[in-house]
């Protein structure tokens, strides 16, 4: 099958995830994507039936950005394909997106973590921050620190840095975005990636978009497969992925 884009770090395919990646017969260390939620009467916003099956021929870990209006109703979905719940994060972003007036104003999106096999055999690793960085809602002023006595206890004491917690928080893409649900590499993506791919191991997107999880995986010193339905999308990734890779230098060597 002819890549659409490909580089030494990158590959993105056009097309239909579903039947696209059953041909390549590829293994990934992980699968990081956001698919269509199936939640709103937009053309391509409909939920792709199989995709977990065809994910779970691939890798052992998915992380799957979502809502629990999706996650709710299609749970059986995913333990049906051989998913495990792991764990989820939250992604607060600094505005919201809906308009409802009898709701709270909606200003997060759940990522959800599942895995295959035996949780050890799966490579997990949580990136860890600077002690001294702010974080949100950690030991507020006048607060008696010896309250979050299980919060310091994942200060590495070697050298201060703490675990990224599960509530991350990034700027949302709106006004910057090419594509219309563009997540944000830094602060969201490349935290996903450093957890769950170890460096030089691959990353695969089969919800590509504009290809925000090849880039945070190219950024992070992994390698990445994507493929994506539109050729539109594909063009936009494509484009950025090539001003990446045309540095004249980035902070890492990927292997292959």
């Amino acid at each position: 099958m002819t890549p659409y884009y490909t580089d030494s770090h990158t590959t993105l395919y056009l097309g239909d995830s579903r039947e696209v990646l059953p041909a390549l017969d590829l293994t990934a260390d992980a699968v990081i994507t956001d698919p269509p939620y199936g939640e709103t009467s937009l053309a391509w916003d409909r939920w792709p039936a199989g995709w977990l099956e065809v994910a779970a021929a691939t890798a052992p870990a998915l992380w799957c950005f979502g809502s629990w209006r999706v996650f709710g109703p299609r749970w059986h979905e995913f333990t049906e394909a051989g998913w495990k719940f792991a764990q989820d994060v939250v992604w607060e972003k600094h505005n919201g997106s809906g308009f409802a007036s009898d709701r709270f104003k909606r200003v997060h999106e759940t990522v959800t973590h599942w895995y295959q096999g035996a949780w050890a055999d799966v490579h997990h690793a949580v990136p860890r921050i600077a002690g001294g960085e702010p974080r949100r809602g950690v030991l507020r002023a006048g607060r008696d620190p010896k309250h979050h006595g299980a919060q310091r206890a994942s200060v590495d004491v070697r050298d201060g840095t703490i675990l990224v917690r599960s509530v991350l928080y990034a700027r949302s893409m709106h006004g910057s975005a090419v594509h219309p649900t563009e997540k944000p590499v830094k602060g969201l993506l490349e935290h996903l990636v450093a957890y769950s791919c170890p460096l030089g191991g691959l990353v695969l997107d089969p919800f590509a978009g504009s290809g925000s999880t090849l880039v945070a995986a190219r950024e992070s010193g992994r390698r990445s497969i994507g493929v994506e339905a539109s050729e539109e999308y594909a063009e936009l990734a494509a484009k950025r992925l090539s001003e990446i890779d045309a540095q004249p230098a980035l902070p890492f060597e990927v292997t292959a």
